[in-house]
């Protein structure tokens, strides 16, 4: 069985929550180093699953013989920088979200792929849900017609990760919730519509929560390092509305922090036949539609278990690269998510509607 022999850059939470454990499970990989600029968190990570090269300069992974891919689990602004140094090295990537803090450097990283050849995918794990799944197939089948309006949202009342390290430090992050959280549910939104092109975002952000020291009620605030004495100059919430080419628009809401009852995260599509919305802590999708003249709400009942998403969209980018699967994700997305994310700060500084193609 040929393996995919793949470099993983980066030791921090999400390699060791998400990515080791997927790739430990997979027959057709073998991870042949480990990089990270604190070399004792490369070391435990090669210590656990028997890494045999360890490395604290990503240059050395990339320059290493015989290796096939690169795994970006880095913070965000390194993540164009890596990829676009390891797709001109000939190697394939695979990047966490987002896939860049620009659009400059977004665009930098599908010119690189198409020169290379070499495939590029950005984690977009959400498309891998089974009501994901549902949902994409109802869509395509017709059933819930002309897609015109969307709500894409994830809030929580006390969730900053990693608060004053990286995450809340715009020079390495790019942004707070909106880049943090955004790029999950809106990727998922446009991706069951049917990808259509943004043309025009307005957005408002807000820091609100910097100096709040009345703790956490979300797990994900333990990502990233967190310094009492650090940064804290991204928004803790913020709030917009994207327009499409088909006419179609999409209200969207993103927070570390608000006072609002619970953490919460959906997807919401309005059609002219159906409507939908998928919640992420319920485990099934609602539909909304009629039959026989009468109003009618639909709750399919989907398989439980199966692959975690993260370890799904793993598994996709090694069968893309081993096996010639059609991918589920191309660069051009990636361009316009980040489009939409940097107009929608734009939006926020200027106080004006941000046209895409200006």
């Amino acid at each position: 069985m040929k393996k995919l022999k793949i470099g993983v850059i980066g030791a921090g939470g999400i390699c060791t929550a998400c990515h080791m454990p997927a790739y430990a499970e997979m027959d057709n990989v073998e991870i042949v180093a480990i990089c990270d600029i604190k070399v004792h968190k490369a070391q435990a990570v090669a210590d656990k699953y028997g890494i045999a090269n360890v490395f604290e300069d990503y240059n050395d992974v990339i320059n290493m013989d015989g290796i096939d891919a690169i795994d970006i689990c880095t913070p965000n602004y390194l993540h164009s920088v890596i990829a676009v140094a390891a797709l001109n090295k000939g190697l394939h990537v695979f990047c966490e979200k987002p896939d860049a803090v620009s659009v400059e450097e977004a665009n930098k990283m599908k010119a690189a792929s198409e020169a290379s050849g070499k495939t590029l995918m950005v984690m977009r794990n959400n498309r891998y849900s089974a009501a994901s799944d549902f949902l994409k197939k109802y869509i395509e089948d017709g059933k819930m017609g002309e897609i015109y309006a969307a709500r894409a949202c994830w809030q929580r009342r006390r969730g900053i990760p990693g608060k004053g390290g990286w995450f809340t430090t715009k020079a390495q992050s790019g942004g707070g919730p909106l880049i943090d959280l955004g790029v999950h549910m809106i990727d998922l939104a446009i991706w069951l519509m049917g990808n259509p092109k943004p043309v025009a975002v307005s957005g408002s952000t807000y820091t609100k929560f910097a100096n709040a020291n009345d703790g956490s009620d979300s797990v994900n605030s333990v990502f990233g390092e967190a310094k009492d004495d650090g940064t804290f100059d991204v928004e803790d919430l913020a709030m917009g509305f994207i327009k499409f080419d088909n006419g179609a628009c999409m209200q969207i809401e993103f927070s570390w922090a608000s006072n609002v009852e619970t953490e919460g995260r959906w997807v919401e599509l309005r059609g002219t036949k159906a409507g939908t919305t998928l919640h992420f802590n319920e485990p099934n999708p609602k539909i909304y539609t009629s039959e026989y003249g009468r109003i009618v709400d639909l709750e399919p009942k989907l398989p439980k278990g199966g692959l975690e998403q993260h370890a799904a969209n793993l598994h996709h980018f090694v069968d893309v690269v081993l096996n010639g699967k059609e991918p589920m994700f191309v660069p051009e997305q990636g361009v316009n998510m980040i489009k939409i994310l940097t107009a929608i700060y734009k939006s926020a500084e200027t106080g004006k509607e941000v046209r895409l193609d200006d």
